[in-house]
């Protein structure tokens, strides 16, 4: 059976969105691209498990206009199209659905993301998708799915809903209950790994996203209430991961067969304890942790200093702290489960060991006043200037459905507008009202952020870091996307003026896009 795997033409005037590989969606006016690996995995494992004759085209990542979408379709003829979606483009999508199957019926389409997972019966009435997976793994169920249409399995596996004599089969939950390690390592040549290198964090060129778990070990703990990953797709017992002996498998590829010389572990955190120590001792064992680097997530206070040391002699290079906020209410109603006081010496343990800390924080929780925001910025600054941080973003935070923090602000009235305008749900305006604070204000405390780069005490720490040329060339990006940032939070905030221009406009280019694309081809 030929497959169709990847994503649809995702086009908007506030830029690139990125879609794949991301807990939280963005649309950047510098693209970004990260490499979806649970679709990457999809898709060789369709091939080389399942015998499928696969194809593989992101749309967005190879900016592929709607008219050449239409074109690949009609040369390549697929069976199956597989994609995965969220909140923010849903809707999109949902149009590009009825798209697709007004011009090609018989294509059989599949949906996955976090959002199907929250609603499935939402987009399963909203349109005429074929199935719709709901949970995570969605890359072992698709392939069961494929089996079922190949006449292999008897029936539909749990958790892809479907449609039978005209209604809606609601088939519960997909449920894993495979190994990780027992999925081929992906092909970065059928999946276009060269396209997913803009990505300014990474210094290593090639680069490689990979995921050593699904997602984050601390879920089977306590979900953050504010990542739709660990109530949607793997929520607390749900967390996988490959065995270090696996993924050191995928490294070699990597390196040997791909040239990759950077990899991003994107656990939600790498997994930590004795599973760290054996995969360094491998890295180490097998004199890889001299021929690529190796970055990942971290959690602040999970491992200690001889560790970072370990660390840093298996290669590894950066590591991504989730600080979210500098104040100690707002991590505990986040059930982050970490001290404010942990961040400081994590942070300088982890500089001392000669690893890069890059720091992830937001702004716009209701229950945080200017001055609360603003411990944030002050803490990410003294570590900045000191010299114990090297990177940080800052983002506005987004409720997505499904999370705990999406229930409560519609109980609490603390939404801006409707909770179901999902399309601006894409961080470039706050979704939340901020005590005290004017929408225009809390988009302010971004740009405030992102002037930590410019103090001069953080740009003399950072010149001391530059001893290569690729240091430069990885600093003159730095600068690009830092800029790019500023433009993303730049956009006006809507207002209920704009709100219905905005209405009339979104139905004007849908009436148009639809009439423009349902049009044969020749």
């Amino acid at each position: 059976m030929k497959v169709l795997i990847g994503f649809p033409p995702t086009i908007s005037e506030k830029g690139t969105a990125l879609l794949s590989q991301n807990r939280q969606f963005q649309y950047f006016e510098t693209p970004t691209f990260l490499f979806p690996v649970a679709l990457g995995t999809a898709a060789t494992m369709a091939r080389d498990t399942y015998n499928h004759d696969v194809i593989w085209e992101d749309a967005i990542a190879q900016n592929i206009s709607w008219r050449e979408f239409f074109e690949m379709i009609e040369r390549e003829k697929p069976k199956v199209f597989f994609f995965e979606t969220k909140a923010p483009v849903i809707k999109k999508h949902w149009n590009a659905v009825k798209i697709l199957k007004e011009k090609f019926p018989k294509l059989k389409i599949v949906i996955c993301g976090d959002h199907i997972s929250y609603d499935t019966m939402e987009t399963m009435e909203a349109c005429s998708v074929d199935y719709a997976i709901n949970g995570g793994y969605y890359d072992f169920a698709f392939c069961e799915l494929l089996e079922f249409l190949d006449g292999k399995r008897e029936e539909i596996p749990k958790g892809i809903w479907y449609r039978e004599d005209g209604k809606i089969v609601d088939n519960g939950r997909y449920e894993f209950k495979n190994k990780l390690d027992e999925a081929p390592i992906i092909d970065r040549e059928l999946t276009k790994n060269h396209n997913y290198q803009k990505e300014f964090n990474l210094k290593g060129r090639p680069l490689a996203y990979i995921m050593s778990g699904r997602d984050c070990w601390w879920a089977s703990v306590s979900a953050c209430t504010f990542c739709v990953w660990d109530h949607t797709l793997y929520p607390k017992g749900a967390f996988r991961n490959r065995t270090p002996e696996n993924v050191l498998k995928e490294v070699k590829y990597l390196v040997d067969e791909c040239g990759v010389r950077e990899i991003f572990d994107d656990c939600g955190t790498i997994t930590v304890g004795k599973w760290l120590r054996d995969f360094c001792k491998l890295m180490i064992e097998s004199g890889y942790n001299k021929k690529v680097i190796y970055s990942c997530n971290m959690r602040f206070g999970a491992v200690n200093y001889d560790e970072y040391k370990l660390m840093k002699k298996a290669g590894f290079r950066l590591l991504k702290f989730g600080l979210e906020s500098g104040c100690q209410k707002t991590i505990d109603k986040l059930q982050k489960g970490t001290k404010i006081e942990q961040v400081i010496p994590s942070c300088r343990d982890a500089k001392n060991a000669g690893l890069t800390v890059h720091l992830t924080m937001m702004v716009g929780y209701p229950w945080e006043t200017k001055e609360d925001a603003m411990e944030t910025f002050k803490l990410t600054k003294e570590l900045m200037v000191k010299g114990y941080a090297d990177i940080h973003q800052s983002t506005i935070i987004v409720p997505y459905p499904g999370t705990p923090l999406y229930k409560e602000g519609i109980e609490k009235n603390w939404f801006r507008f409707d909770p179901k305008d999902y399309e601006r749900f894409d961080m470039a305006e706050p979704v939340f009202k901020v005590p005290g604070m004017s929408p225009e204000e809390v988009q302010e405390l971004c740009h405030t952020n992102y002037k930590i780069y410019i103090d001069p005490r953080y740009m003399l720490q950072h010149l001391k870091r530059i001893k290569t040329m690729e240091d430069v060339f990885y600093t003159l990006k730095g600068i690009k996307a830092v800029f790019g940032h500023f433009s993303d939070f730049s956009r006006p905030v809507k207002t209920a003026k704009f709100d219905v221009e905005r209405e009339v406009i979104n139905k004007t280019i849908s009436n148009r896009l639809e009439n423009l694309e349902i049009t044969h081809i020749r």
